[in-house]
Order: structure tokens, then sequence, then C-alpha cells
């Protein structure tokens, strides 16, 4: 075999892992700064237990921080939900939507470990997992994973990964099917959730190019929006007083 084609190919193995490592990476420490924080926030602190909107703004500073740091490396998905609607929309391939997943689950038990390791027994109780009063407020699998693991409680936990998967599929379905319909075929979308063909490379039309600052910023603007609208709901109980 001619070595500048197995110089070639190496060099394309190595660009893969680097890109698919840091997307993992990305995803593992987005969810794990979301769980620590996040969950941090409705802990029986002992100055003054966190109102409503103290744990809101908390989770939304962590959706906006894990964003910033790493949307570009991996889209900041941080939430098994968002990958599963991005995946039914033919938006990611099927392995690296069960990477993702993978990656998040375990930075949410890092990230809740560490938050276990770093917080005093009397404060920490049961590490903010998520239980049905009404649903428990929780529109993430992975947080509410995390700290079940560290805790060893999983009681109805089936509940925060059905009902967030659920509207995540129904969401998708909606907007990409209906509302928005693209112009993708059968062949496509099965190429694209097999991995064979690039999804920006997919039913996209020729446009104009834009100034890099303006459309990096715009396109971390509606994602941040999307995620911060996503997350504004996702309430963890408040502790009992």
């Amino acid at each position: 075999m001619d070595p500048g084609v197995c110089n070639r190919a190496h060099m394309l193995v190595c660009r893969l892992w680097t890109a698919v490592s840091r997307a993992l990476f990305a995803e593992f420490l987005a969810t794990g700064l979301y769980v620590f924080f996040g969950v941090g926030s409705v802990l029986r602190w002992p100055s003054a237990l966190p109102s409503v909107l103290q744990i809101a703004i908390t989770f939304n500073l962590a959706t906006a921080t894990a964003v910033q740091v790493t949307w570009k490396a991996s889209g900041a998905h941080a939430n098994p939900a968002v990958t599963l609607a991005f995946l039914v929309g033919s938006h990611i391939s099927l392995p690296r939507a069960v990477a993702y997943v993978a990656a998040q689950l375990a930075g949410a038990t890092v990230g809740a470990a560490l938050l276990y390791g770093v917080t005093p027994g009397d404060i920490r109780g049961t590490l903010g997992i998520n239980m049905v009063y009404f649903t428990g407020c929780s529109m993430n699998p992975a947080r509410s994973f995390g700290p079940a693991v560290i805790i060893g409680k999983f009681t109805v936990h089936w509940i925060f990964w059905v009902g967030p998967l659920t509207g995540a599929v129904l969401a998708s379905l909606i907007y990409n099917f209906i509302l928005f319909p693209d112009t993708k075929t059968l062949a496509q979308r099965l190429a694209i959730l097999m991995g064979t063909t690039e999804v920006e490379k997919v039913g996209v039309e020729p446009q104009k190019k834009e100034p890099q600052s303006s459309s990096g910023d715009a396109e971390m603007g509606s994602h941040y929006a999307a995620q911060a609208g996503l997350e504004l709901a996702i309430l963890p109980p408040q502790p009992s007083e």
C-alpha cells in the first residue's frame, strides 16, 4: 500500500479520535458542572434554606456556564433528553448519541460524588435526589441519575427517565417533521443515524457566508436560549422547612 495513503489515513483517524474525545470530555464536564452547582443549590444550608427563585437562578447560571465552556466542542447537550431529541431529528448519529449519554451520566455521577465529598453530612442529606411530590421537577435524567447513584436510592427513578425522554421525542418529531420539516430523504436519515455521512452536508442549501463573529454569537445565543428555556423548568423540589 502507498505510504502516502497510510499516512493520510492515520492522520484522519487521529483527527477523528481527537474530535470525538474532545466532544465526550466536553459533555462529561458540562454535565458535571451542571449537577455539582445545580444540585448544590437545593441542599439544606444552615444560613438559610434556598428559595425557588434562588434554585432557578443557580440552575440557569450552571447551564450558562456549561454552554459557554463546551458548546463549540460538543454542542453542550448536557442532557440525555436533548441528545435524544437531536437523534430523532437526524442531527446526530446513533454511535455519537450513545457516547454522549454515557459521558453525561459519568459526568453527573462524578459531579454528585464531588458534591457529596465536600458537603457536611447534616447539610447534604439525600443529596437533592428527585422525589415525587407532583413530578419532582426534573427534565434532565442525568441530574436525577448522579445523586441517585451516590445515595443508592432509585425509588420511582424511572419516572425521571420516561417523562423527559418521551417529551423530547414528541417535541423533536413535532419540530422536525411538522413545524419545520427538512428535505432529508430516508436514505440520508439512515446514513446520518449510522454515522456514515456528515450531518452538515445533508440537505443543506448553499448560503451566503456571514462574518464569523456574528454567526458564531448567534449560534451560541440560540443554543443557550433553548437550553435555558428547558432548564428553567427544571426546578428541583424545594427542601421542606
